[in-house]
Protein backbone atom coordinates (compact mmCIF):
# COMPACT_ATOMS: atom_id res chain seq x y z
CA UNK A 1 0.00 0.00 0.00
CA UNK A 2 1.54 3.42 -0.99
CA UNK A 3 0.44 6.32 0.97
CA UNK A 4 1.95 10.22 -0.40
CA UNK A 5 2.97 13.10 1.72
CA UNK A 6 3.84 16.17 0.27
CA UNK A 7 4.73 14.90 -2.98
CA UNK A 8 6.76 12.14 -1.56
CA UNK A 9 5.78 8.39 -1.96
CA UNK A 10 5.52 6.21 1.69
CA UNK A 11 5.43 2.36 1.55
CA UNK A 12 3.15 0.86 3.88
CA UNK A 13 4.27 -3.37 4.64
CA UNK A 14 1.90 -5.25 7.13
CA UNK A 15 3.48 -8.15 8.22
CA UNK A 16 1.31 -10.56 9.95
CA UNK A 17 1.41 -14.00 11.78
CA UNK A 18 -1.63 -15.85 11.33
CA UNK A 19 -2.06 -19.43 12.90
CA UNK A 20 -4.97 -20.51 11.72
CA UNK A 21 -5.27 -22.54 15.01
CA UNK A 22 -5.93 -19.61 17.49
CA UNK A 23 -9.04 -18.97 15.21
CA UNK A 24 -10.58 -22.45 16.36
CA UNK A 25 -13.10 -21.66 19.08
CA UNK A 26 -14.31 -23.88 22.01
CA UNK A 27 -17.42 -26.05 21.93
CA UNK A 28 -16.05 -27.21 18.02
CA UNK A 29 -17.10 -24.19 16.58
CA UNK A 30 -14.67 -22.94 13.77
CA UNK A 31 -14.59 -20.15 12.53
CA UNK A 32 -12.20 -19.09 9.41
CA UNK A 33 -11.37 -15.48 9.18
CA UNK A 34 -8.82 -15.64 6.54
CA UNK A 35 -8.06 -17.75 3.61
CA UNK A 36 -6.03 -17.34 0.68
CA UNK A 37 -7.97 -16.23 -2.18
CA UNK A 38 -5.31 -16.23 -5.30
CA UNK A 39 -7.88 -18.26 -7.93
CA UNK A 40 -10.68 -15.93 -7.49
CA UNK A 41 -8.46 -12.69 -6.96
CA UNK A 42 -8.45 -10.47 -10.22
CA UNK A 43 -5.21 -10.72 -10.67
CA UNK A 44 -5.11 -14.28 -10.50
CA UNK A 45 -2.05 -16.05 -10.04
CA UNK A 46 0.16 -12.99 -10.23
CA UNK A 47 -0.31 -12.20 -6.74
CA UNK A 48 -0.77 -14.25 -3.69
CA UNK A 49 -3.35 -12.73 -1.99
CA UNK A 50 -5.05 -13.74 1.58
CA UNK A 51 -8.24 -11.88 2.76
CA UNK A 52 -9.19 -11.49 6.43
CA UNK A 53 -12.77 -11.14 7.69
CA UNK A 54 -13.72 -7.87 8.83
CA UNK A 55 -13.80 -7.29 12.80
CA UNK A 56 -10.37 -9.85 13.16
CA UNK A 57 -8.45 -9.23 15.98
CA UNK A 58 -4.45 -8.41 15.29
CA UNK A 59 -2.13 -7.73 18.39
CA UNK A 60 0.37 -5.00 17.30
CA UNK A 61 4.05 -5.89 17.44
CA UNK A 62 6.07 -3.76 16.43
CA UNK A 63 6.71 -0.36 13.87
CA UNK A 64 9.45 -0.02 12.18
CA UNK A 65 10.96 2.16 10.02
CA UNK A 66 13.92 1.76 6.76
CA UNK A 67 14.67 5.21 5.25
CA UNK A 68 16.66 3.11 2.67
CA UNK A 69 13.06 2.49 0.99
CA UNK A 70 14.32 -0.74 -0.45
CA UNK A 71 10.97 -2.11 -1.01
CA UNK A 72 10.38 0.19 -4.17
CA UNK A 73 12.39 2.57 -6.15
CA UNK A 74 9.32 4.97 -5.80
CA UNK A 75 9.18 5.56 -2.19
CA UNK A 76 11.29 8.02 0.58
CA UNK A 77 10.59 5.83 3.26
CA UNK A 78 8.79 2.28 4.14
CA UNK A 79 6.94 1.28 6.85
CA UNK A 80 7.12 -2.12 8.11
CA UNK A 81 4.31 -3.01 10.58
CA UNK A 82 4.33 -6.51 12.49
CA UNK A 83 1.29 -7.77 13.63
CA UNK A 84 -0.14 -11.12 15.10
CA UNK A 85 -3.77 -12.71 14.15
CA UNK A 86 -5.29 -13.72 17.74
CA UNK A 87 -8.69 -14.62 18.73
CA UNK A 88 -11.23 -13.10 20.32
CA UNK A 89 -10.33 -15.49 23.61
CA UNK A 90 -6.60 -14.63 23.17
CA UNK A 91 -7.05 -10.71 23.63
CA UNK A 92 -6.03 -10.54 26.99
CA UNK A 93 -7.10 -6.33 26.66
CA UNK A 94 -10.55 -7.59 25.71
CA UNK A 95 -12.29 -5.93 29.01
CA UNK A 96 -10.05 -2.35 28.06
CA UNK A 97 -11.14 -2.43 24.39
CA UNK A 98 -14.69 -3.13 24.89
CA UNK A 99 -14.48 -0.77 27.57
CA UNK A 100 -13.08 2.15 25.03
CA UNK A 101 -15.36 1.07 22.47
CA UNK A 102 -18.71 2.40 24.66
CA UNK A 103 -16.33 5.50 25.49
CA UNK A 104 -16.03 6.27 21.94
CA UNK A 105 -19.05 4.86 21.00
CA UNK A 106 -20.89 7.62 18.72
CA UNK A 107 -23.53 7.15 15.93
CA UNK A 108 -20.58 8.65 13.48
CA UNK A 109 -17.11 9.10 13.38
CA UNK A 110 -16.55 12.92 12.76
CA UNK A 111 -12.79 15.13 13.15
CA UNK A 112 -13.93 15.27 17.09
CA UNK A 113 -13.88 11.56 17.84
CA UNK A 114 -10.77 11.10 15.58
CA UNK A 115 -9.03 13.96 17.72
CA UNK A 116 -9.85 12.31 20.98
CA UNK A 117 -8.66 9.30 20.12
CA UNK A 118 -5.04 11.07 19.19
CA UNK A 119 -5.66 13.02 22.46
CA UNK A 120 -5.78 9.58 24.26
CA UNK A 121 -2.56 8.33 22.16
CA UNK A 122 -0.45 11.09 23.31
CA UNK A 123 -0.52 12.71 19.52
CA UNK A 124 -1.03 15.82 20.62
CA UNK A 125 -0.07 17.30 17.02
CA UNK A 126 -2.63 15.27 15.17
CA UNK A 127 -5.24 15.62 17.91
CA UNK A 128 -4.75 19.28 17.48
CA UNK A 129 -4.95 19.70 13.81
CA UNK A 130 -8.30 17.45 13.84
CA UNK A 131 -9.96 19.62 16.76
CA UNK A 132 -9.45 22.54 14.82
CA UNK A 133 -10.58 21.90 11.26
CA UNK A 134 -13.55 20.40 13.14
CA UNK A 135 -13.84 24.03 14.64
CA UNK A 136 -13.58 25.83 11.23
CA UNK A 137 -16.43 23.66 9.89
CA UNK A 138 -19.08 24.12 12.72
CA UNK A 139 -21.85 27.60 12.91
CA UNK A 140 -20.43 29.77 15.82
CA UNK A 141 -23.47 29.16 17.55
CA UNK A 142 -22.55 25.02 17.84
CA UNK A 143 -23.20 23.81 21.05
CA UNK A 144 -20.66 21.42 20.80
CA UNK A 145 -17.69 24.58 20.58
CA UNK A 146 -17.19 24.34 24.15
CA UNK A 147 -16.05 20.98 24.34
CA UNK A 148 -13.77 21.58 21.33
CA UNK A 149 -12.35 24.63 23.78
CA UNK A 150 -12.01 22.06 26.46
CA UNK A 151 -10.08 19.90 24.29
CA UNK A 152 -7.85 22.28 22.81
CA UNK A 153 -6.97 23.50 26.11
CA UNK A 154 -5.82 19.97 27.19
CA UNK A 155 -3.64 19.59 24.39
CA UNK A 156 -1.99 23.37 24.93
CA UNK A 157 -1.69 21.79 28.75
CA UNK A 158 0.14 18.80 27.62
CA UNK A 159 2.35 20.80 25.24
CA UNK A 160 3.51 23.09 27.92
CA UNK A 161 1.53 26.20 27.06
CA UNK A 162 -0.21 26.90 30.30
CA UNK A 163 -1.17 30.36 29.44
CA UNK A 164 -2.80 29.42 25.93
CA UNK A 165 -4.36 26.28 27.83
CA UNK A 166 -6.28 28.92 30.71
CA UNK A 167 -7.43 31.12 27.87
CA UNK A 168 -9.40 28.01 25.63
CA UNK A 169 -10.49 26.53 29.34
CA UNK A 170 -11.85 29.86 30.15
CA UNK A 171 -13.60 30.50 26.70
CA UNK A 172 -15.17 26.48 27.47
CA UNK A 173 -16.32 27.76 31.17
CA UNK A 174 -17.75 30.84 29.81
CA UNK A 175 -19.57 29.42 26.88
CA UNK A 176 -21.34 26.31 29.63
CA UNK A 177 -22.26 29.12 31.92
CA UNK A 178 -23.75 30.96 29.21
CA UNK A 179 -25.74 27.89 27.01
CA UNK A 180 -26.02 25.51 30.13
CA UNK A 181 -25.83 26.86 33.41
CA UNK A 182 -27.35 23.91 35.03
CA UNK A 183 -24.92 21.73 33.16
CA UNK A 184 -23.14 20.69 36.38
CA UNK A 185 -21.32 18.00 35.10
CA UNK A 186 -19.93 19.98 32.48
CA UNK A 187 -19.04 22.51 34.15
CA UNK A 188 -17.26 20.76 36.61
CA UNK A 189 -14.97 19.11 34.17
CA UNK A 190 -13.66 22.47 33.09
CA UNK A 191 -13.32 23.57 36.74
CA UNK A 192 -10.58 20.72 37.38
CA UNK A 193 -9.28 20.79 33.91
CA UNK A 194 -8.61 25.02 35.28
CA UNK A 195 -7.32 23.39 38.55
CA UNK A 196 -4.95 21.10 36.69
CA UNK A 197 -3.05 24.38 34.76
CA UNK A 198 -3.10 26.59 38.02
CA UNK A 199 -1.33 23.76 39.60
CA UNK A 200 1.05 23.02 37.23
CA UNK A 201 2.01 27.03 37.16
CA UNK A 202 2.20 26.70 40.88
CA UNK A 203 -0.64 28.32 42.20
CA UNK A 204 -1.52 25.90 44.50
CA UNK A 205 -4.50 27.73 46.41
CA UNK A 206 -6.74 28.59 42.90
CA UNK A 207 -5.89 24.99 41.93
CA UNK A 208 -7.34 23.74 45.20
CA UNK A 209 -10.31 26.19 45.12
CA UNK A 210 -10.95 24.97 41.24
CA UNK A 211 -10.64 21.26 42.35
CA UNK A 212 -13.21 22.13 45.34
CA UNK A 213 -15.59 23.46 43.05
CA UNK A 214 -15.47 20.63 40.88
CA UNK A 215 -16.34 18.53 43.86
CA UNK A 216 -18.88 20.62 45.02
CA UNK A 217 -20.68 20.82 41.62
CA UNK A 218 -20.66 17.02 40.68
CA UNK A 219 -21.94 16.22 44.22
CA UNK A 220 -25.08 17.79 42.91
CA UNK A 221 -25.84 16.02 40.21
CA UNK A 222 -24.11 12.32 41.10
CA UNK A 223 -22.80 10.37 44.03
CA UNK A 224 -19.31 10.49 45.35
CA UNK A 225 -18.42 7.47 43.77
CA UNK A 226 -19.05 8.43 39.70
CA UNK A 227 -15.85 7.59 38.13
CA UNK A 228 -15.13 11.28 37.25
CA UNK A 229 -14.72 11.82 41.68
CA UNK A 230 -11.99 9.77 41.51
CA UNK A 231 -10.13 12.38 38.79
CA UNK A 232 -11.02 14.94 41.44
CA UNK A 233 -9.52 13.23 44.37
CA UNK A 234 -6.28 12.11 42.40
CA UNK A 235 -5.80 15.66 41.98
CA UNK A 236 -6.23 17.21 44.95
CA UNK A 237 -4.02 14.75 46.52
CA UNK A 238 -1.70 16.00 44.14
CA UNK A 239 -1.80 19.00 46.05
CA UNK A 240 -1.45 17.77 49.10
CA UNK A 241 1.37 15.90 48.16
CA UNK A 242 3.56 19.10 46.75
CA UNK A 243 2.47 20.56 50.17
CA UNK A 244 4.30 17.82 51.69
CA UNK A 245 1.33 16.63 53.19
CA UNK A 246 1.40 12.86 52.59
CA UNK A 247 -0.42 11.01 54.58
CA UNK A 248 -3.48 13.11 53.55
CA UNK A 249 -2.32 13.06 49.64
CA UNK A 250 -2.37 8.83 50.54
CA UNK A 251 -5.75 9.20 51.96
CA UNK A 252 -6.73 11.22 48.33
CA UNK A 253 -5.07 9.02 46.25
CA UNK A 254 -6.94 5.50 47.42
CA UNK A 255 -9.88 7.16 47.39
CA UNK A 256 -9.90 7.98 43.92
CA UNK A 257 -8.05 4.09 43.32
CA UNK A 258 -10.80 2.63 45.37
CA UNK A 259 -14.01 4.53 42.82
CA UNK A 260 -11.79 3.49 39.65
CA UNK A 261 -11.55 -0.03 40.79
CA UNK A 262 -15.28 0.01 40.74
CA UNK A 263 -15.99 1.60 37.28
CA UNK A 264 -12.94 0.59 34.89
CA UNK A 265 -11.07 -2.88 33.64
CA UNK A 266 -8.23 -3.83 35.27
CA UNK A 267 -5.80 -2.82 32.56
CA UNK A 268 -7.49 0.65 31.98
CA UNK A 269 -4.50 3.51 31.78
CA UNK A 270 -6.18 5.62 34.33
CA UNK A 271 -5.52 2.83 37.02
CA UNK A 272 -1.83 3.06 35.62
CA UNK A 273 -1.95 6.47 36.79
CA UNK A 274 -3.44 6.03 39.92
CA UNK A 275 -0.90 3.81 41.24
CA UNK A 276 2.05 5.89 39.85
CA UNK A 277 0.77 7.98 42.22
CA UNK A 278 0.93 6.09 44.64
CA UNK A 279 4.24 5.12 44.41
CA UNK A 280 5.04 8.80 44.58
CA UNK A 281 3.90 9.08 47.73
CA UNK A 282 5.90 6.26 49.41
CA UNK A 283 9.00 7.70 47.72
CA UNK A 284 8.59 10.71 48.80
CA UNK A 285 8.25 9.15 52.48
CA UNK A 286 11.78 7.03 51.79
CA UNK A 287 9.49 3.64 51.77
CA UNK A 288 11.57 2.90 48.51
CA UNK A 289 10.41 -1.02 48.13
CA UNK A 290 6.64 0.13 48.88
CA UNK A 291 7.28 3.32 45.73
CA UNK A 292 8.85 0.36 43.15
CA UNK A 293 6.03 -2.06 43.73
CA UNK A 294 3.40 0.37 42.66
CA UNK A 295 5.16 1.94 40.22
CA UNK A 296 6.20 -1.64 38.60
CA UNK A 297 2.01 -2.06 38.58
CA UNK A 298 1.41 1.25 36.54
CA UNK A 299 4.46 0.10 34.30
CA UNK A 300 2.49 -3.30 33.55
CA UNK A 301 -0.25 -0.87 32.79
CA UNK A 302 0.98 1.56 30.72
CA UNK A 303 2.51 -0.40 28.74
CA UNK A 304 -0.33 -3.15 28.13
CA UNK A 305 -2.79 -0.25 27.06
CA UNK A 306 -1.09 2.89 25.68
CA UNK A 307 1.42 3.41 22.64
CA UNK A 308 4.81 2.51 23.32
CA UNK A 309 5.98 6.33 23.25
CA UNK A 310 2.83 7.53 25.55
CA UNK A 311 4.77 10.51 27.83
CA UNK A 312 3.27 8.87 30.70
CA UNK A 313 5.26 5.67 30.23
CA UNK A 314 8.03 8.04 30.71
CA UNK A 315 7.00 9.25 33.25
CA UNK A 316 7.09 5.55 35.17
CA UNK A 317 10.23 5.07 34.07
CA UNK A 318 11.62 8.39 35.51
CA UNK A 319 10.18 7.78 39.10
CA UNK A 320 11.73 4.45 39.27
CA UNK A 321 15.20 5.80 37.69
CA UNK A 322 14.89 8.50 41.31
CA UNK A 323 13.98 5.79 43.14
CA UNK A 324 16.87 3.59 41.94
CA UNK A 325 19.13 6.89 42.59
CA UNK A 326 17.47 7.25 45.96
CA UNK A 327 18.77 3.79 46.71
CA UNK A 328 21.83 4.93 44.92
CA UNK A 329 21.63 1.57 42.88
CA UNK A 330 23.09 3.96 39.84
CA UNK A 331 23.07 1.60 37.22
CA UNK A 332 19.53 1.01 37.18
CA UNK A 333 18.29 4.67 37.81
CA UNK A 334 20.62 5.51 34.88
CA UNK A 335 18.75 2.92 32.71
CA UNK A 336 15.26 3.97 33.46
CA UNK A 337 16.27 7.30 33.19
CA UNK A 338 17.46 7.06 29.77
CA UNK A 339 14.51 4.94 28.98
CA UNK A 340 12.54 7.67 29.50
CA UNK A 341 14.44 10.39 27.84
CA UNK A 342 13.87 8.49 24.57
CA UNK A 343 10.16 8.81 24.91
CA UNK A 344 9.64 12.49 26.15
CA UNK A 345 12.40 13.67 23.37
CA UNK A 346 10.22 11.60 20.65
CA UNK A 347 6.60 12.79 22.27
CA UNK A 348 7.16 16.24 23.85
CA UNK A 349 8.95 19.27 22.34
CA UNK A 350 12.11 19.57 22.92
CA UNK A 351 11.72 22.51 25.32
CA UNK A 352 9.40 21.03 27.24
CA UNK A 353 9.78 21.10 30.89
CA UNK A 354 10.01 17.23 31.34
CA UNK A 355 11.98 17.05 28.55
CA UNK A 356 14.35 19.40 30.61
CA UNK A 357 14.18 17.75 33.47
CA UNK A 358 14.81 14.32 32.29
CA UNK A 359 18.49 15.81 30.93
CA UNK A 360 19.37 17.06 33.63
CA UNK A 361 18.53 13.76 35.89
CA UNK A 362 20.63 11.44 33.55
CA UNK A 363 23.61 14.09 33.46
CA UNK A 364 23.24 13.84 37.38
CA UNK A 365 23.50 10.52 37.61
CA UNK A 366 26.19 9.95 34.92
CA UNK A 367 28.31 12.63 37.38
CA UNK A 368 27.56 10.49 40.01
CA UNK A 369 28.34 7.12 38.54
CA UNK A 370 32.10 8.63 37.16
CA UNK A 371 32.97 9.53 40.16
CA UNK A 372 31.86 5.83 42.00
CA UNK A 373 33.93 4.65 39.03
CA UNK A 374 36.92 6.73 39.91
CA UNK A 375 36.75 5.24 43.69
Amino acid sequence: MHLCASGDHVVVVFEIDADPSVVCMKNGNNRRPFAQIDEFSYYCGEESEVLFMLGSNFRLNQVSHDQSSSLSADATMSIIIRMTLCSDHDNDLKQLYDHMKNEYNREETNLLSLGDVMLDMGKFDLAGKYYRRWLSELPSNDPSIYALYQRLGMIANAEGEYDASLEWYQKSLEMRMQTRPSDHVNIGNTHNSIGTVHQTKGDRGRALESYNQAVSLFKQAHDENHPKMASFYNNIGNIYQEEKKYFEALDFYEKSLAIWKKHLPPDHPDLGASYNNIGGVHQCLGHYDLALDHYNRSLKIRLKSLPAQHPDIASTYRNMGLVYEYKVELEQALIYMKKAQTIYEVALPLNHPNVVKIKDNVKRVEDKLKIKNKK
